[in-house]
């Protein structure tokens, strides 16, 4: 099912109702969705079994203070009580299929519905928008109508959305969650373009309770995608070239974190390392005091803390092929290195390598839990 869903009052408020119709009508038993915190400063993934709260439900902040994909994780991965709708942009679909892979989300019993991203904002910045008053939301809408959306002025994105040339659930070579809600190409304030899939919505005879205006998908929308993607391709393909210029020899890459404190936020934050044995969470790397003395004797010197590089490099080699593009890792990291940049960098080599598109469908198979006697032949 293709069509309009009207707006009465407000964008956020129609998709709100939607949320509100799927919970009353037992079409799922709970709603993973970002909800307000108190003072408004944040919107934050939230279990919903009560409709009411959903008068807090913020599915358009632009503001991602953790990937949903692991959220979903958590209520999924050990048997959900019930059917759970998801509300998440497309680097949290992205995360969550390719979680499914590895059983660390199970979508048996999920109901995923996607939001077109238009574009997330830092979380100290988005709090402080709203302590000055500002609305990050209305004028995004407004340019959403031809694509063409900007931060707020003194404001920034965040630079993961600035390069994700994958915004748009179902679009491409995006994975098509059960309900897409579609903001692009649309009349701002006037109504919504939904995507949905019938059997998904109904349970037994019950019909599908979205009452969608049939229509086929408005050339606006395909031209208002197009430009957006286009935008961030250019932004991402300019950020990679400039990495790639930085990135020459083993050196350039030490450089590259040179300022690591190896805090391991980037590891906790992604969704793709989503291991309950890391060897880095293990008592491997606390080397006995006396190693280090013996290494900084043959090397004349040792920086401390160790294992900086080998800790990236070793995470590097086992989710590269798998980076969702959501750049939490850049955004936990305390002295600002850019590691989304430098994830995305490879990850797009060794996808390109394998021809495999993270987050592309459920059913390809992960890269790293594939053997094929027939690849890298000519490596020997």
């Amino acid at each position: 099912m293709k069509g309009w869903l009207k707006v009465k009052d407000s964008t956020e408020q129609a998709i709100n109702r939607l949320l509100e119709t799927l919970l009353t009508n037992g079409i799922v038993d709970g709603l993973l969705v970002p909800l307000r915190t108190p003072d408004g400063r944040n919107a934050v993934p939230t279990l919903v079994r009560d409709p009411a709260l959903l008068e807090r439900a913020a599915p358009l902040a632009p503001v991602l203070p953790v990937n949903g994909g692991t959220v979903l994780g958590r209520v999924t991965a050990t048997g959900a009580l019930g059917r759970v709708g998801a509300v998440l942009r497309n680097c949290e679909l992205r995360a969550a299929v390719e979680l499914s892979k590895v059983r660390q989300v199970l979508l048996d019993d999920v109901l995923l519905i996607g939001v077109d991203c238009l574009g997330t904002y830092r979380v100290d910045d988005y709090a402080r928008m709203v302590e000055e008053g500002l609305d990050p939301v209305t004028p995004a809408l407004a340019a959403a109508c031809d694509g063409q959306v900007e931060p707020l002025t003194s404001y920034a994105f965040r630079p993961a959305c600035t390069m994700c040339e994958r915004p748009i659930p179902g679009t491409g070579q995006s994975y098509a969650p059960d309900i897409a809600i579609g903001l692009l190409g649309v009349p701002n304030g006037e109504r919504l373009w939904v995507s949905a899939r019938d059997e998904k919505l109904g349970r037994g005879e019950v019909p599908s309770p979205l009452h969608l205006e049939p229509a086929e998908e408005p050339a606006a929308r395909a031209e208002a995608v197009q430009t957006l993607v286009a935008a961030r391709t250019a932004e991402r393909d300019q950020r990679f070239v400039a990495f790639r210029e930085r990135m020459h020899n083993p050196a350039s890459l030490l450089t590259e974190f040179a300022t690591c404190i190896r805090c391991q936020n980037c590891m906790r934050v992604c969704p793709i390392c989503y291991c309950k044995e890391c060897i880095f969470r293990t008592d491997v790397f606390d080397h006995p005091s006396a190693r280090y003395w013996d290494w900084a004797e043959r090397k004349g010197g040792l920086r401390l803390p160790s294992d900086t590089l080998l800790f990236h490099v070793t995470r590097m080699l086992h989710m590269a092929h798998a980076c969702v593009g959501c750049g939490m890792c850049s955004d936990a990291c305390p002295v600002s290195i850019p590691v989304a940049d430098v994830f995305r960098a490879v990850g797009q080599a060794v996808q390109e390598r394998f021809g495999y598109v993270p987050g592309r469908a459920p059913t390809e198979e992960m890269v790293i839990a594939t053997f094929r006697e027939d690849e890298l032949q000519e490596l020997g």
